[in-house]
């Protein structure tokens, strides 16, 4: 019983991270690819992960198990969710049959942003004078 419960986990895992990887593939923008890799491969994983824990039996197996599926669960849509705004602020194209925008035109942040003058600014001057070591050239 054990070993058809194992298998199935894995099956279940592999399933879903095929999915995710066919969604990366065919989704028509890099919105409902990031939906599609997050949400398919965390679940997959935790099925391969679990069959794993179940295979092994051990207490120290099933706790590092455990603390990977949360690592996973909480900072994969995290990832996501920025990659996207990410995006969506950098001016990446909404799919054509998208039918709704939640954010408008929230997106000019990074077009502001990207002009060199202001990115080289940002950038420290090797020579410059810094206040609390005093002059670099005493």
């Amino acid at each position: 019983m054990r070993d058809a419960l194992i298998a199935l986990l894995l099956l279940g895992g592999t399933f879903f991270a095929l999915v995710a990887a066919i969604g990366v593939v065919r989704m028509p923008d890099i919105y409902m690819r990031l939906s599609a890799s997050s949400k398919a491969s965390t679940l997959g994983a935790s099925f391969i992960l679990s069959a794993v824990a179940l295979f092994f039996g051990t207490t120290a197996v099933t706790g590092k198990v455990l603390a990977i599926i949360a690592f996973t669960l909480l900072t994969a849509p995290v990832a996501a969710h920025m990659l996207g705004r990410a995006a969506y602020f950098c001016g990446e194209p909404l799919w054509a049959k998208s039918v709704r925008d939640e954010l408008g035109g929230a997106g000019e942040w990074c077009k502001q942003h990207e002009r060199p003058e202001e990115l080289s600014s940002t950038v420290p001057d090797a020579n410059a004078v810094d206040a609390t070591k005093g002059d670099r050239s005493a």
